[in-house]
């Protein structure tokens, strides 16, 4: 029997500095949570850190599941992370949710959890 992946967020945690309309790091962003939502769950260990492309705005992300959660549970817990997040946090420059079976980080600066 497959368990659905337990997706009560424990914090969800917004930088207090935010970007606006047009702002170039709105496409650095939505590259970054598109990468993590599709790699992580795909990775062993289920754990992936990315960094966008664009260097007129970069935009740093990580995500992970709990390593015993199949690929598409994992997908299904990180995409509630984010909504999470984009409820909580909106235009936020940073943002992390972490939920009982996976997180999701980003932020305007490189960082290691």
């Amino acid at each position: 029997m497959a368990a659905t992946p337990n997706t009560e967020a424990l914090s969800v945690l917004c930088n207090g500095a935010s970007y606006g309309a047009g702002d170039p790091f709105a496409t650095s962003l939505t590259f970054v949570l598109s990468e993590l939502l599709s790699a992580t769950p795909v990775r062993a260990g289920h754990d992936f850190y990315d960094i966008s492309p664009y260097p007129a705005a970069f935009a740093y992300g990580h995500a992970a599941c709990r390593a015993a959660l199949s690929a598409a549970d994992c997908a299904a817990c990180l995409r509630s992370a984010v909504s999470q997040m984009d409820a909580s946090c909106g235009y936020s420059v940073g943002a992390r949710a972490v939920l009982v079976d996976c997180s999701v980080r980003y932020e305007q600066y490189a960082f290691v959890d």
